[in-house]
C-alpha cells in the first residue's frame, strides 16, 4: 500500500459531523445528515470544493464556508434551518461526497487505479457508496464496498486493535503523547 493522499486538515467525518452539530443534530451526525439529505434537493445550496494540490484533501474551509451560510441566513430568517433542513444536508452531504469522489477519480485516471475500496464511518454514506458504483461502472473500474454493518467508526478499529495488543501484554509507558498526523 502507498498513501498518495490524505487531508490536511480534517476528515470527511469530522466535515459531516460539524456540520450535524452546527445544525443542532445529535452526534455522530454523519448518518442524521444522511437520513435528512435522503428527502432533500442536493443543488439547493452550492458549497464551494476546495482547491488543494494533488490528491489531498481539505475539509476546514467547506466547515467555515457551510457556518458562515448558516450564519447569515439565521440573519435573514431565524427558522431557515428548520424550513430548509432536508435541503440543508443534501447539499452539504453532496458536496462532502464529490469533493472524494473527484479525488479518487483523479487518482485513478493519474495513476491508471482500477481498483477502489471504501471503508470506515463515511463508507456507510448512501450517495457514497451509490456515486462510487456510478464512477467505477463509468470508468471500469472494480469497486469494493462493504456491507453496510461493516462501515463502522475508525473507534472500533482501534478498540480492537487495543484488544490484540493487550493480549500479547504490549502496553506503552507514560511518556507516550498521542499525534492526530504521523508520517508512514
Amino acid at each position: 500500500m502507498e498513501v498518495i493522499g490524505e487531508t490536511q486538515d480534517d476528515a470527511a467525518g469530522e466535515a459531516f459531523d460539524k456540520a450535524a452539530k452546527v445544525l443542532g443534530l445529535p452526534y455522530p451526525g454523519g448518518p442524521m445528515i444522511d437520513k435528512l439529505a435522503r428527502e432533500g434537493n442536493k443543488y439547493r445550496f452550492q458549497f464551494p470544493e476546495p482547491r488543494i494540490a494533488n490528491y489531498d484533501f481539505s475539509f476546514s474551509g467547506l466547515k467555515t464556508s457551510f457556518l458562515y451560510f448558516l450564519r447569515d441566513e439565521k440573519k435573514k430568517n431565524e427558522n431557515f434551518v428548520n424550513e430548509n433542513l432536508s435541503d440543508i444536508c443534501a447539499s452539504i452531504q453532496y458536496r462532502i461526497v464529490t469533493i472524494l469522489l473527484n479525488k479518487i477519480e483523479k487518482a485513478a485516471q493519474d495513476l491508471n487505479i482500477k481498483d477502489i475500496a471504501i471503508a470506515g464511518g463515511v463508507s456507510a454514506n448512501h450517495l457514497l457508496r451509490e456515486k462510487l458504483s456510478e464512477f467505477g461502472k463509468k470508468n471500469n473500474w472494480r469497486t469494493f464496498i462493504p456491507k453496510f454493518e461493516y462501515c463502522t467508526d475508525n473507534a472500533a478499529m482501534i478498540a480492537i486493535a487495543a484488544y490484540y495488543k493487550f493480549l500479547k501484554n504490549d502496553f506503552a509507558n507514560q511518556s507516550v503523547v498521542p499525534k492526530a498526523r504521523i508520517e508512514l
